[in-house]
């Protein structure tokens, strides 16, 4: 038997997984000024006896085991880049670690629900000005937070401009939603204070918990897409079915189209034509700004009579 090489046929599935992204080294930013201010928030709010700032601390405690799990799968998604275990390389690790952001996220929401009622049942006394204090620098180091994530640059395209990077917007979620509460657990407190609306403090954890709610059950629904190979938006699958059918005797007769990582896709087709070319060509008209990465064709040969 001769040998022959075959490496023009044999390709890497790493897709630029093995670089660090931007996101990495912000998140973990984000995790150490998050874990400072979680403890301080904690704390105070049990010494002035805040619902609200305590629901605040607790909430950025979720969201510091969050951020955790953002920064570490970034790691390791680029230690593992170049492992043939995963068929379709590493992408989804990022929306694996967003969707289980997400869960923890609704989980806390949940007990923040949980206390606040308790604590309208049965109020206790507030210390306003040292939880007002803390609840301040508390949205600062909140607002500096999500502004870190938010300015970091990511990859755009005009095809897939509505993908994101499922990790890096659990992480963003998360800041989000401790600013939010920080937001409400001010103006509770000033309420207290100035107008002796106790009430409101557990109230606005309720409201903080509702809203946070919505957003984890979004990024839920994003990630889980990614996670069971949902079929590419519409307009990306035909826009990928036209240039496939470029010459007016090629049919496009099964199509799948679905993501494998942040703007990254695979896609698996059948064309049949009464004059069918080769595999290569049909994976040569293939847009690149739809950053199919990964593409399978099988091609198939009637009569033109039969495409009528």
């Amino acid at each position: 038997m001769h040998t022959h090489d075959l490496s023009p046929w044999r390709h890497e599935h790493v897709f630029g997984q093995d670089q660090k992204r931007a996101g990495e080294r912000r998140t973990l930013m984000v995790v150490l000024l998050t874990a400072v201010m979680m403890v301080i928030e904690i704390t105070t709010g049990v010494l002035t006896g805040s619902m609200a700032l305590l629901a605040d601390g607790l909430h950025m405690a979720s969201h510091t085991t969050a951020l955790g799990i953002s920064v570490f799968a970034y790691v390791i998604a680029r230690r593992l880049a170049a492992d043939r275990r995963f068929s379709f390389g590493v992408g989804k690790i990022n929306s694996l670690a967003g969707f289980a952001s997400a869960v923890l996220l609704l989980g806390f929401a949940l007990v923040m629900v949980t206390e606040s009622i308790d604590r309208l049942i049965s109020p206790v006394g507030i210390a306003f000005n040292q939880a007002l204090v803390v609840a301040a620098v508390g949205l600062i180091v909140n607002a500096l937070s999500a502004w870190l994530l938010a300015s970091t640059p990511h990859e755009h395209n005009d095809a897939h401009e509505h993908h994101h990077d499922h990790n890096l917007r659990g992480a963003y979620l998360h800041v989000l939603a401790d600013a939010l509460t920080s937001i409400l657990a001010i103006v509770a407190l000033l309420a207290g204070k100035f107008w002796g609306a106790n009430w409101l403090d557990p109230a606005m954890g309720i409201v903080g918990a509702m809203l946070v709610g919505h957003w984890s059950i979004g990024l839920i629904r994003q990630s889980s897409r990614v996670l069971l190979d949902w079929q590419a938006d519409s307009a990306s699958v035909q826009a990928l079915q036209t240039a496939i059918e470029a010459n007016s005797s090629d049919r496009v007769t099964d199509l799948h189209l679905w993501s494998i990582g942040h703007g990254l896709f695979s896609a698996q087709l059948t064309v049949v034509s009464d004059n069918p070319e080769s595999p290569e060509s049909y994976k040569s008209r293939v847009p690149v700004e739809l950053r199919v990465v990964h593409l399978n064709v099988e091609v198939q040969r009637c009569k033109s009579h039969e495409l009528d």
